[in-house]
């Protein structure tokens, strides 16, 4: 930092104070800035002494975590929350597609709160972007646990908040059921429609999470006119449409951390062992099948739309790697730091 000093002559007349001299402080940027500006950001703690804090050190650590954490939360506080005011209030204060409008409003309100670590806020669309588009393999559990517990979490506030209309619905305190005409478990988590059979509820878990997929991945594409500053926008209708259009079956969980997160906490809420037995044990539907649903639409988009840098664009489609299974064949770091070197 230069410093210089100017006379009260060589300033606008709407600041002269008389001929004294006035220091001026010239900083990297090129900008001038006052002795009272200098002094006072003087006394502000710099960068380098900002991440020299404790906290500051975890937060910068565990930053990804923590962005999917609140991102996670956050649409599960509007999901759940918008399935609980509809069916505590009998559908008096809201219907289907309230519940198909809070989706997709806690989709949209979740990425923007994410956007540090991309805004994944599921686990099986953060697996299809370490598969196809290079995301590092060693963020995945991070990303995973921390959308976990995010679910959990809202889980837990929505149910603080709506407890005695949660009794009142039930028939008292404490009584928790699963099933059944005054049940509420359905308020957590999905279940599926009673005339559904296996085969049926994997197929349409499947198919939304394709869909999902695919469309995420098309609007991310430069080359497809990116939906840039809009996604998280272009996000809400996806998810509104999905829920809209295919819903019903299933209750379009596509996502393991929003389903069986709050599935894990009705458990614990005292619901019972009927939340894994319902539906011939159909829990383990939407922890599974997003994940196959997410990389057949990471797949369709790759192959017949994406020109960018991905494993199927390469020779067999880059299924040789299943059967390379070396570091540097399979890291998404691994060849940059190698460069770096």
């Amino acid at each position: 930092m230069v410093i210089t000093v100017r006379t009260a002559e060589s300033v606008s007349e709407s600041s002269y104070v008389g001929k004294q001299h006035i220091p001026s402080f010239k900083n990297e940027m090129g900008g001038e800035e006052t002795h009272e500006e200098h002094a006072v950001s003087s006394m502000l703690p710099t960068h380098h002494e900002e991440e020299q804090l404790a906290w500051a050190r975890i937060r910068e650590y565990f930053q990804d975590g923590f962005s999917e954490f609140f991102g996670t939360m956050v649409l599960v506080l509007f999901g759940d929350g918008v399935v609980a005011q509809v069916v505590l209030s009998k559908s008096t204060k809201g219907d289907y597609q309230s519940i198909s409008w809070g989706w997709g409003l806690g989709v949209m309100l979740g990425v923007y709160c994410s956007k540090k670590s991309g805004g994944h806020l599921n686990p099986a669309v953060t697996l299809a972007n370490c598969v196809f588009r290079g995301h590092p393999w060693r963020k995945f559990p991070i990303y995973f646990i921390g959308q976990l517990l995010g679910a959990m979490a809202a889980a837990l506030i929505v149910y603080g908040n709506y407890i005695k209309a949660f009794d009142a619905f039930e028939g008292g305190a404490g009584i928790r059921t699963v099933g059944g005409p005054n049940s509420t478990a359905g308020v957590f988590c999905t279940y599926p429609a009673e005339f559904m059979t296996r085969t049926g509820m994997f197929f349409s878990e499947v198919i939304a999470s394709s869909i999902l997929q695919f469309v995420i991945f098309a609007l991310a594409d430069p080359a497809n006119g990116a939906a840039g500053p809009f996604m998280p926008l272009a996000l809400f209708f996806l998810i509104f449409g999905i829920g809209a259009c295919w819903g019903w079956e299933t209750g379009y969980a596509i996502n393991l951390a929003r389903d069986f997160g709050p599935r894990l906490v009705s458990y614990m809420l005292g619901y019972g062992h009927e939340v894994w037995s319902a539906g011939g044990y159909y829990f383990w539907i939407p922890m599974v099948a997003p994940f196959f649903g997410t990389l057949l639409g990471g797949f369709l988009y790759d192959v017949f739309m994406y020109t960018g840098e991905s494993p199927i664009n390469s020779p067999y489609f880059g299924l040789t790697r299943l059967f390379q299974p070396r570091r540097d064949v399979w890291s998404n770091t691994y060849k940059n730091r190698l460069e770096k070197v």
